[in-house]
């Protein structure tokens, strides 16, 4: 991650992070070869979409509260190897992607709200980390489910 030195430069940074999931979701989705998968991968990208228009709309000002509950981690991402987009060939494979993908853009939403001074980014910037939590926390149990069902 570069340098950034104002408010406005770390949101521009997070709400292109935003872009590209939208269009790695939308191309898991494309290649996804089962309906329902098709269909998790559409729904993420339209929260990812969402994301970036919270993003947006802090840039004009508008502020949001992160939740006073916490995600659940089941750390199953921790125990599962590297799955690249173009070697996805099962259900498994594309959750495992999905994990990794969450468990980074949780990461990187909590070291923005380290870097933020002002409280109101800060708190969208936490709250936007417990979104991918949760993001996270579905593919994990997605996963789970479908190894039970092997």
């Amino acid at each position: 991650m570069k340098n950034l030195k104002s408010v406005d430069e770390i949101l521009d940074y997070a709400i292109k992070e935003e872009e590209n999931a939208v269009r790695f979701y939308t191309e898991l989705a494309e290649k996804a070869r089962h309906s329902h998968l098709q269909k998790v991968f559409l729904e993420f990208a339209d929260e990812e979409e969402a994301h970036k228009s919270k993003l947006q709309a802090a840039k004009n000002g508008m502020t949001f509260k992160p939740s006073e509950k916490e995600v659940l981690d089941l750390k199953i991402s921790d125990y599962t190897a590297d799955v690249s987009t173009d070697a996805i060939d099962t259900f498994e494979d594309a959750l495992v992607v999905a994990m990794k993908k969450e468990k980074a853009a949780y990461k990187l939403y909590t070291r923005l709200a380290g870097m933020a001074s002002e409280g109101d980014v800060r708190d969208l910037f936490i709250a936007l980390a417990q979104e991918e939590a949760k993001h996270k926390l579905r593919f994990e149990i997605e996963y789970d489910n479908s190894m039970g069902d092997n």
